[in-house]
């Protein structure tokens, strides 16, 4: 047989359909799981409730359903206590599965309203109609309600994890670093310098502060040292700066007339279709980084920039800030601009001194091999 590019089209087509099925059938299966375990938390309240019954109801539960149902996982002690918390958290909350909806498709428990890119022009996401709680695996529900203090905190992370795709692992980072008290509160003058949809999802993406914790430095670093270090670690730096980062490049090089001028760290966002630049100060902010910004934003859109870019976007990163000093800043720039402050671990100088270089281990090492060498 031979084979021509009709078949290698239609074998695709089928491939696609097959992992849209395939897609389709793994959620479905989840959102009836996470049900199954909602009306097992509910029933074990309303049993203890009704019954006067202890925690080792929950106990005999898990040793019965194990004796009983031998081939099925899921049901252990540690998972019901867990099904039982899960009911608990959400009960009286706007996220409740309440009886006879969580089955019915057409009734809407809780919306997802986000607002994304399509085509380059932003708008609403569709409405849907199944239940938000349903919409991720069980195990990062375990680990919501096991961080979340509340509801709402709670409604943020379901959310962000839909948008992001994020897996355990980065949900659990993003909770500990407090990333609801950082999003989108960073200073910036993006209302007036951009169109609102583009200057919604701007503020959504900014952070303050960002936290590099995956660093640890010298208090005195320099800005070339962050720069390098956080390069050199490039997939957790894009972790902190969120989805739709693109690396571009670090001192990127502009000539403007007879100069050149380096900028600190380019990105391109995927979703905002324009270039972000990165200004890393390693003090206190200054009204003249502002400026110096403005003037870096300009020559991207004049050398970069093409016709279906958005407008491109600076972010100063500073060490601290004073908000008022900012906002005056940030009053008669044309540019889309953000100033926030970053966190890393810090080591101090003392120990810094103290450490042995790298050159002074590899020289003892060689010395002791030497030593070992000359044993009989």
């Amino acid at each position: 047989m031979q084979i021509d590019q009709q078949y290698l089209n239609w074998i695709s087509d089928l491939k696609n359909k097959i992992r849209n099925i395939q897609i389709k059938a793994s959620l479905a299966i989840n959102e009836q799981m996470i049900i199954l375990y909602w009306e097992i938390g509910k029933s074990i309240v309303e049993k203890q409730q009704e019954f006067n019954w202890g925690s080792k109801i929950v106990e005999q539960m898990a040793k019965d359903l194990k004796r009983d149902l031998p081939e099925t996982n899921g049901f252990s002690r540690t998972n019901l206590f867990a099904m039982r918390k899960f009911y608990l958290f959400y009960k009286d909350s706007e996220l409740s599965l309440q009886q006879g909806e969580q089955s019915d498709n057409n009734k809407n428990v809780q919306n997802l309203n986000l607002v994304h890119l399509d085509g380059g022009q932003f708008k609403k996401k569709e409405t849907e109609q199944n239940p938000i709680l349903s919409k991720i695996p069980w195990k990062h529900h375990i680990c919501i309600i096991s961080k979340c203090s509340s509801t709402l905190e709670a409604k943020f992370y379901i959310q962000q994890t839909i948008l992001n795709n994020w897996s355990r692992n980065i949900l659990e980072i993003q909770i500990n670093s407090g990333l609801i008290n950082r999003l989108g509160n960073a200073p910036n003058n993006f209302e007036l310098t951009i169109p609102k949809a583009q200057s919604d999802l701007a503020k959504e993406t900014l952070k303050d502060p960002y936290k590099f914790d995956f660093l640890t430095l010298e208090v005195n670093v320099q800005e070339l040292e962050l720069e390098k270090q956080l390069t050199e670690n490039i997939s957790k730096f894009l972790l902190e700066l969120g989805k739709g980062f693109a690396f571009v490049g670090r001192q990127y090089p502009l000539q403007i007339g007879n100069k050149e001028r380096k900028i600190d760290l380019l990105f391109y966002h995927l979703k905002m279709h324009c270039y972000v630049v990165i200004d890393l100060k390693m003090g206190e902010f200054e009204p003249e980084f502002a400026g110096k910004m403005n003037y870096y934003l300009s020559a991207i859109d004049e050398l970069l920039k093409t016709d279906i870019d958005q407008p491109s976007i600076g972010i100063v990163l500073c060490k601290s800030k004073d908000n008022l000093d900012v906002e005056y800043a940030l009053r008669d720039i044309n540019k889309p601009l953000g100033i926030s402050e970053f966190k890393f671990n810090e080591l101090p100088n003392n120990l810094k001194t103290n450490l042995p270089t790298v050159e002074e281990l590899e020289k003892e090492f060689k010395y002791l091999e030497n030593k070992f060498q000359d044993l009989p």
